[in-house]
């Protein structure tokens, strides 16, 4: 091939290419590194904190007052602190738990959650998940189960006092919190509605104090083990938890009636729990009267867990995340419900007068949280029926004559 078509062969490729690039370049649009919604977050995303999260008025955007956030802020401060980077500033401690706080209180989801906070859905994933797991350590120890005697005495006693029920060291229950389904999972997680759940166990002193949590069992897990697959009761069975032995109700009775855990229908009666009677006694009757009481001492788990999804309104929907971090965020819930009613005056402030049941004379007027009737979550345990052993059946009996004997209250034949 002559040399001037070689040349004229490379000037024409030369030029095709030169000319496809200059193409691609044309076709290329300019990308930013961050979109304009979130580069907006430092103007709009933290006047609104200001405005809506530190004034007192408005504390029901987090849940708690402005001394409440800055205490707990303090606390988890240097666990969830990023540093800057020469390309962008990082997201304060004090945005990731308003986010994350909001999300708990809202159950909004997290694409809801980037356009009030300029923070990318994914980012919002991410920060959720981290200051639950700082929330859960730092506030480990207001979620604490008794371990002397005396503790548990002192718990039997405020049943006693304010319930008229005695030798109750706690009452327990159970909550299907209903999640979206597990990826490969088929239906492992699926509790007896048919929704992909995990179990939500619980005891509750007679302060309507968390006392004992666990989380995460999946709710497929057949009703009757709730109890039985805790760490709960396997301290219970190596009697790690120095439980007070039992002790006569008064002189001159001669049963000695062991200290036990309130339940509903929904558990097995056995030596450390207390269950009512099956089915529907007459009226007037001591079964009947023993379900009365059982029922009225029993109130203060139900009444938790109504506060806490009322609260925390996450726990009133599906839970659209995996069972891991899902397990994460109700665990944060129970650890928060507790810190926000650490004491008498935080108590106050948290659940204000009217919030739980109240009784006057046999006559109950239901709290608050009872008249918000959406929920789609949180779905009781089912009852299945079971027969419990002769001894503890007659411990039952025993109780139930001393309700209507020398342990009668005035209103308790006036129970529907």
């Amino acid at each position: 091939m002559r040399p001037c078509v070689r040349k004229a062969i490379a000037t024409t490729a030369f030029i095709l290419i030169h000319q496809l690039v200059q193409k691609k370049k044309r076709k290329k649009s300019k990308h930013f590194w961050i979109k304009t919604l979130y580069k907006n977050r430092f103007q709009a995303g933290n006047r609104i904190f200001e405005e809506l999260c530190f004034d007192d008025a408005e504390s029901n955007f987090t849940r708690m007052n402005k001394i409440e956030f800055e205490h707990l802020y303090s606390l988890i401060n240097a666990k969830i602190s990023k540093k800057d980077t020469n390309f962008r500033e990082a997201i304060t401690a004090r945005e990731r738990l308003l986010v994350t706080l909001r999300f708990l209180a809202t159950g909004d989801s997290y694409t809801s959650l980037q356009y009030l906070f300029r923070i990318s859905k994914q980012r919002i994933s991410v920060i959720v998940h981290e200051v639950c797991d700082a929330l859960i350590d730092v506030l480990r120890d207001y979620v604490k189960i008794p371990s002397s005697e005396e503790e548990w005495l002192t718990i039997a006693r405020e049943f006693e006092t304010k319930w008229n029920f005695p030798h109750a060291i706690a009452a327990m229950d159970g909550k299907h919190v209903i999640l979206q389904s597990p990826i490969n999972s088929g239906n492992d997680f699926d509790c007896y509605k048919l929704f992909p759940s995990i179990v939500l166990f619980a005891l509750v002193d007679a302060n309507y104090k968390f006392l004992y949590v666990d989380v995460g069992s999946k709710g497929r897990i057949s009703d009757g083990g709730v109890f039985k697959n805790t760490n709960l009761y396997k301290k219970l069975e190596r009697r790690e938890l120095n439980i007070p032995p039992p002790e006569i109700l008064q002189i001159p009775y001669e049963t000695a009636v062991p200290y036990f855990i309130l339940a509903d229908k929904a558990f097995a009666l056995d030596e450390y729990t207390m269950k009512p009677y099956e089915g529907t006694p007459n009226r007037g009757s001591m079964e009947r009267i023993f379900n009365y009481r059982l029922s009225r001492a029993r109130r203060v788990v139900e009444n938790a867990f109504g506060i806490l999804s009322s609260v925390f309104r996450v726990l009133r929907k599906p839970i659209l995340l995996e069972p891991e971090k899902a397990t994460k965020v109700v665990l944060t819930t129970i650890y928060l419900y507790n810190y926000l009613r650490r004491d008498q005056e935080a108590s106050q402030r948290f659940t204000a007068p009217g919030s739980f049941d109240v009784e006057a004379e046999g006559t109950i007027i239901p709290g608050r949280w009872r008249q918000d009737t959406e929920m789609s979550s949180m779905l009781p345990i089912r009852a299945m029926p079971r027969r419990g052993p002769t001894d503890l059946k007659e411990i039952r009996s025993h109780l139930g004559r001393h309700f209507i004997t020398n342990g009668a209250i005035a209103w308790q034949n006036n129970y529907q």
